[in-house]
Order: structure tokens, then sequence, then C-alpha cells
């Protein structure tokens, strides 16, 4: 190997290593790794130790950038979720097309009058900090847990914004360099490529499902690479066709891909993330070393205030004309005002126009990029460190996932099913029993019917994006194996299994309700309608009678703890759950009087005929506990 060829060798490992150590300490320390990754970047530069010089990789490293972008950007597009999109649909709508209009006018104004840029340069500026981007948003919500509507929004804007703003950006810079400032132009340019983009990748993300359902020979890992083929492939394709249209066609095959709900699509998001933290590791290191620290003191305070005035003007302005007409209340709309760092997008294509104006003896392109990179510091150390201080201010923060994967179509995981259901969360059953799962089926739920209880069939029912895992067979084996699977490969946030024994597994596993519960006594008595659903909530001058009481019936399987209530977050209750001052206890109690009622009557209807005529939740009795320990009806 020649000197050149280690040197560039070296280039490589070191950027890896130190993008890879960056994320592990980001997680060691539960702060967003982009903050280690720019910070390593720059110690590493040539403002640092100069060890990293990114200039040696001469055009390779604009095509490393352009191929990682395209992966971050179809790993973005795979992980909307559109079901929940369907919920902010019009504030994201108003924020990928009013919302890029507003920050261009007020970044372009702020970069002219504050910064002192021609307005052809400030423009340019405006137009490559529209963008948010999934690299930076989507570690940030990891780490700050908030409601689902507001990082749906968020993680909305990211992706679709990403392209919109990169293909703007091109449209401003053909026009810095053509002189041609025809709004027609203008436009039709921006829409052709956000057209030819989307088509390609709907075209390309359609026959790349169709063909992964079908290649049933392949292996999951060889599938894995046929994706990454495909993807770049599509890129390369719609890039050939109209230059900077690739970004949007990947945004667009990464959704249609996520629709076609493949078998084997929770694989391929692992494999996919893996490679996004990869490459978000190797550019934000690499665009970092190259950043000249002498260049940002050279913007004077002008730059300054144009980033300020862009974070704590533009951007509350932004929000809260897009979000007008939508059910967001006040703290959400605030949080949304407060997070918009900018990413990687921004930092590759500020470094590519830099080139670009330079050779074409246009002046400001250094300072663009300096500008733009100080916009990413600013924002990423700001909104980033602070993000999860601001949500918990604002009390916004969610510290599950929500919606339940209950293995059981029984008149009590049913039961369970409909409480859960009745919060607004989805529910799916799963069961062997053709019966039961029409039993299911006509109560509305989502129901997965299989001869055997085969663990990848909980994939399909969408485990990895539930709160809840619940095993409710009657067979305590059964559950726990597949509360095992479910834990290691799905990791939801509760594990619950109805089993006699607790598990030795050293993953999260808990046993569900208590181990003198039966079962099939329980759902015979919800069979037989000889139940009454209660609640209590543990107050703290009577909780430890309250706990007594409930425990005394649990004992004698007189009552089955179901869920409990906590900080607004519903779960199913652990046989060693500790019950706190607060929690509402959500239970069922044994109540035969309907049972003696019909053995007086002389009637016996069969098993399965009460059960069609089980009760919905909120037509069985409601039981309250008194003092004294006794049941009285509400």
């Amino acid at each position: 190997m020649d000197r050149t060829a280690f040197e560039l060798t070296l280039q490589i490992a070191l950027t890896v290593m130190a993008g890879i150590g960056a994320q592990v300490l980001g997680t060691y320390l539960r702060l967003p790794s982009i903050v280690f990754l720019l910070l390593f970047g720059i110690l590493l530069g040539g403002d640092g130790v100069g060890l990293l010089q990114p200039r040696l990789f001469g055009e390779g490293l604009e095509v490393i950038v352009s191929l990682s972008v395209a992966l971050i950007l179809f790993e973005g597009g795979l992980d909307l979720q559109l079901r929940e999109l369907s919920r902010v649909s019009n504030s994201l709508r108003n924020l990928v097309s009013f919302g890029v209009l507003i920050t261009l006018l007020g970044g372009g104004m702020a970069a002219h009058w504050l910064g002192e840029f021609p307005w052809t340069i400030a423009f340019l500026y405006a137009a490559l900090v529209v963008v948010t981007g999934p690299t930076v948003i989507n570690p940030l919500l990891k780490q700050v847990k908030v409601d689902r509507q507001v990082s749906a929004l968020l993680e909305g804007e990211s992706v679709f914004i990403d392209p919109v703003g990169a293909i703007l950006a091109v449209v401003v810079l053909d026009v810095i360099l053509n002189g041609d400032a025809d709004p027609v132009s203008v436009v039709s340019g921006l829409v052709l490529r956000l057209g030819i983009g989307g088509g390609i990748g709907a075209l390309g993300g359609w026959l790349l499902s169709f063909t992964l359902k079908r290649a049933t020979a392949l292996s999951d890992e060889l599938k894995n690479l046929v994706v990454l083929a495909s993807v770049w492939g599509l890129f390369c394709l719609a890039q050939m066709i109209r230059s900077e249209s690739g970004l949007m066609s990947m945004v667009i095959a990464g959704l249609v891909l996520s629709a076609a709900e493949l078998p084997e699509e929770r694989l391929l998001r692992r494999f996919k993330g893996q490679l996004t933290i990869l490459a978000v590791s190797i550019l934000f290191v690499l665009l970092a070393a190259e950043l000249s620290i002498d260049s940002l003191f050279a913007l004077g305070w002008g730059a300054l205030w144009t980033v300020l005035v862009l974070m704590f003007v533009v951007r509350p302005v932004n929000i809260w004309v897009c979000t007008w007409n939508s059910d967001l209340n006040w703290r959400q709309k605030l949080f949304l005002c407060w997070v918009a760092p900018r990413g990687i997008v921004s930092a590759s294509v500020a470094s590519l126009f830099a080139i670009l104006l330079t050779q074409n003896g246009i002046n400001g392109g250094d300072s663009i990029k300096a500008l733009v990179f100080l916009t990413i510091l600013l924002t990423v150390f700001l909104q980033g460190l602070s993000a999860q201080w601001v949500a918990r201010l604002l009390r916004i923060t969610s510290n599950q996932a929500t919606g339940a994967v209950i293995v059981g179509c029984s008149p009590l995981g049913r039961l369970i099913g409909r409480l859960f259901r009745d919060r607004g969360e989805s529910v799916v059953l799963i069961d062997t029993d053709a019966a039961a799962c029409d039993l299911a089926k006509a109560e509305n739920f989502r129901v997965f019917s299989s001869s055997a209880l085969d663990p990848s069939i909980l994939e399909q029912a969408g485990l990895a994006k539930a709160g809840t895992f619940l095993a409710l067979t009657n067979n305590a084996e059964v559950n726990l194996v597949l509360a095992q699977h479910a834990a290691e490969e799905f990791d939801p946030p509760r594990v619950l299994a109805a089993t006699e024994v607790e598990s030795n597994s050293p993953t999260k596993i808990q046993m569900a309700f208590a181990p003198q519960i039966s079962l099939k006594t329980w759902n015979r008595y919800l069979e037989e309608q000889a139940v009454k659903l209660g609640e209590t909530i543990l107050r703290e001058s009577d909780l430890p009678s309250q706990q007594a009481r409930l425990k005394a019936l649990i004992r004698v399987n007189e009552l089955v703890p179901l869920l409990i209530e906590r900080d607004q977050q519903l779960s199913v209750i652990a046989a060693n759950e500790e019950w706190q001052i607060g929690d509402r206890v959500i239970y069922l109690l044994h109540d035969p009087r309907p049972r003696l009622l019909k053995q007086l009557s002389g009637e016996s209807q069969p098993a399965m005929l009460v059960a069609e005529k089980q009760p919905r939740v909120e037509d069985l009795p409601i039981a309250t506990l008194e003092a004294n320990g006794d049941a009285v009806e509400s």
C-alpha cells in the first residue's frame, strides 16, 4: 500500500472511530450524539490536532456525502408513521409549503440586513437553512420523549423538508450563477425536480416491494443488500434525469416500502438504521473537521444576530402560522418553536455550494459555508442540549410508547384490549382459536389468526411500534416463550406474561397480574357475566388499608387487578407492581349473582352463546371498594 492509499485508509478509520465513539458517548450521557460528533470533528480537524483532513478525499468527499444523504433520507421515509402523520397532516403540509416560504423570506432579510450579505447570497443562505433533517431530529426525539403529535410533526417536517430545501437551494444557486430571475423558471424548476423525484421514488419503491414479497428464495440478509443497491440505483437514476431530484425519490421510496408492510420489515429497519448511524457519524465528523473556526469569527456580530433572529423570530412565526387551525395546544406549539436544529443536508450542500461559487468567481462562498455551520452549531447546542428541559417545563413528555399486542382472544384478552382502545391506543390481538378470533373481529379488533403461535407473527402484528406486549394464553410455558422472544427481538417498553413463576431470563419480562390468578376461572366468570368492572384511586390518607383490602381479595381469587393508570399512562399491572399514591387501579371483581339467578331460573345457555352476548366495557356493572372491604355497585 503506497503512502497516499494508507493516508486515506487512516482518515476513514479515524473518522469511523471518532463517529462511533461520539454515538456511544451520547448514548451513555443521554445527550444528543450530534453534539459530540461536532466536537470530535472540530477537535480532530485542521483547527484542532490536525489528524483529520477531509480535503484529501478530493471529489470523493462529495460522493460519500451524496450516497450517505440518500441513505439517510430513505431511512427517514421508511420510519415515518403514516397513521401518526394523518393526525397532523394539515400542519405538516403547511410547514413544507408556507413554512418554507416564511423561512426563506425571514432568513434572507435577516442575513441581508443584519449579516450585511448581498440579497442573492442572503437568500441562498436562507434556502440552505430551510431544512431541519432526520439526522438531528430523530436522535433528538429518541433522547427526548415527547407526545406523539409533536414527535410525528417534527419527524415528518424533517424528512419532507430536506429534499424541498435542497432543491430550493439548487434553484436559488442557478439564479445566482445564470442570472435568470424569471419567477416562472424558478417555480417550474422546483416543481419539476420534486415531480421527477417523487415519481421515480414511488415507482421504484413499488417495484422493490413487489419483488421482495415474491423473492422467497433470498435470505433476509441478501434482501437487505438488494434494498441498499436499489436505493442507490434509484437515487442515481433520478440524478441523471434531473439534478437534485434524487433526494425526493429517496423519501418517497421509503414511504412506499413502509406502506407495503413487508414480512421482513423489522430486519430491514434494523439494517438501515445501523447504516444510517454509520453514515451520520462519518458525515458530521468529516464536515466538522473541515470547518475553519477563524471563518466563524470573521463573520462578526451581524452573523450571530442573523442566526438568533432565525431561531427566535422566524421559527416561531413559522410555527404559529402553519399550526393556526390545528388542535395543538400552546405548550406543544412552543416546543415546536424551540426545536429546529439544522443537520447534515445544510452542511453538505453548503460545502458544495462554497466550491461552486468560488469556481465561478463569485464572492461569498466561504462566508455562506461559515454562516451555515454557525447556524448548525448554535441550533444543535442551544436547542439540542435544552430540549429535554424545555419538554419537561412544558409538560409534554411521554415516557412510554402506546398501543398493545395481546396474545389471546379470550374474554379477558378482549376486555383488556377494549380498555386500551377506549384510551385511543391501537390494539392487535393474536390467537390460534378461529372462533375466538371471530369474536374479536366482531368487536372491531385488528386480529391475526394463526394455526400455531409462530414468533414471526409478532412482527406482522407491529410489535416493534407497540408499547405493551401481553402473553395471555392458557399455557404458561407458551406465554413465557413468546414473552422472551418479544423482549429479545422487539424490546417494547413493557413485556408481560401470564405465568406461574417469575422468569429467570435477563430480559425485562414481568409476570402479569398475580401467581394465584387463574385465567381459565376468570375467563369463565366473564362468559357467565359474573363480574363487575371496578376502579379505585390510591389516596395518601388511606393507602395502607386500600392496599390491604385489594391484596386480600386477590389472595382468595375474588379480584384481579388489570390495569394501572399513572402519570396519564395506562399499563397492565405486573405481579410485582409497586403501587403509588395517586395510582388509578382498574380491576375485575367476582360477582356470582348473575350465575345464581340463571341457575334458579333454570337457564342453561351454551358458553359460546353467552360469550357472544358479552357486554361492552361501559355496560359492565361498576364496583367500588368500601372501607370495610366489601364491594358495592356505584
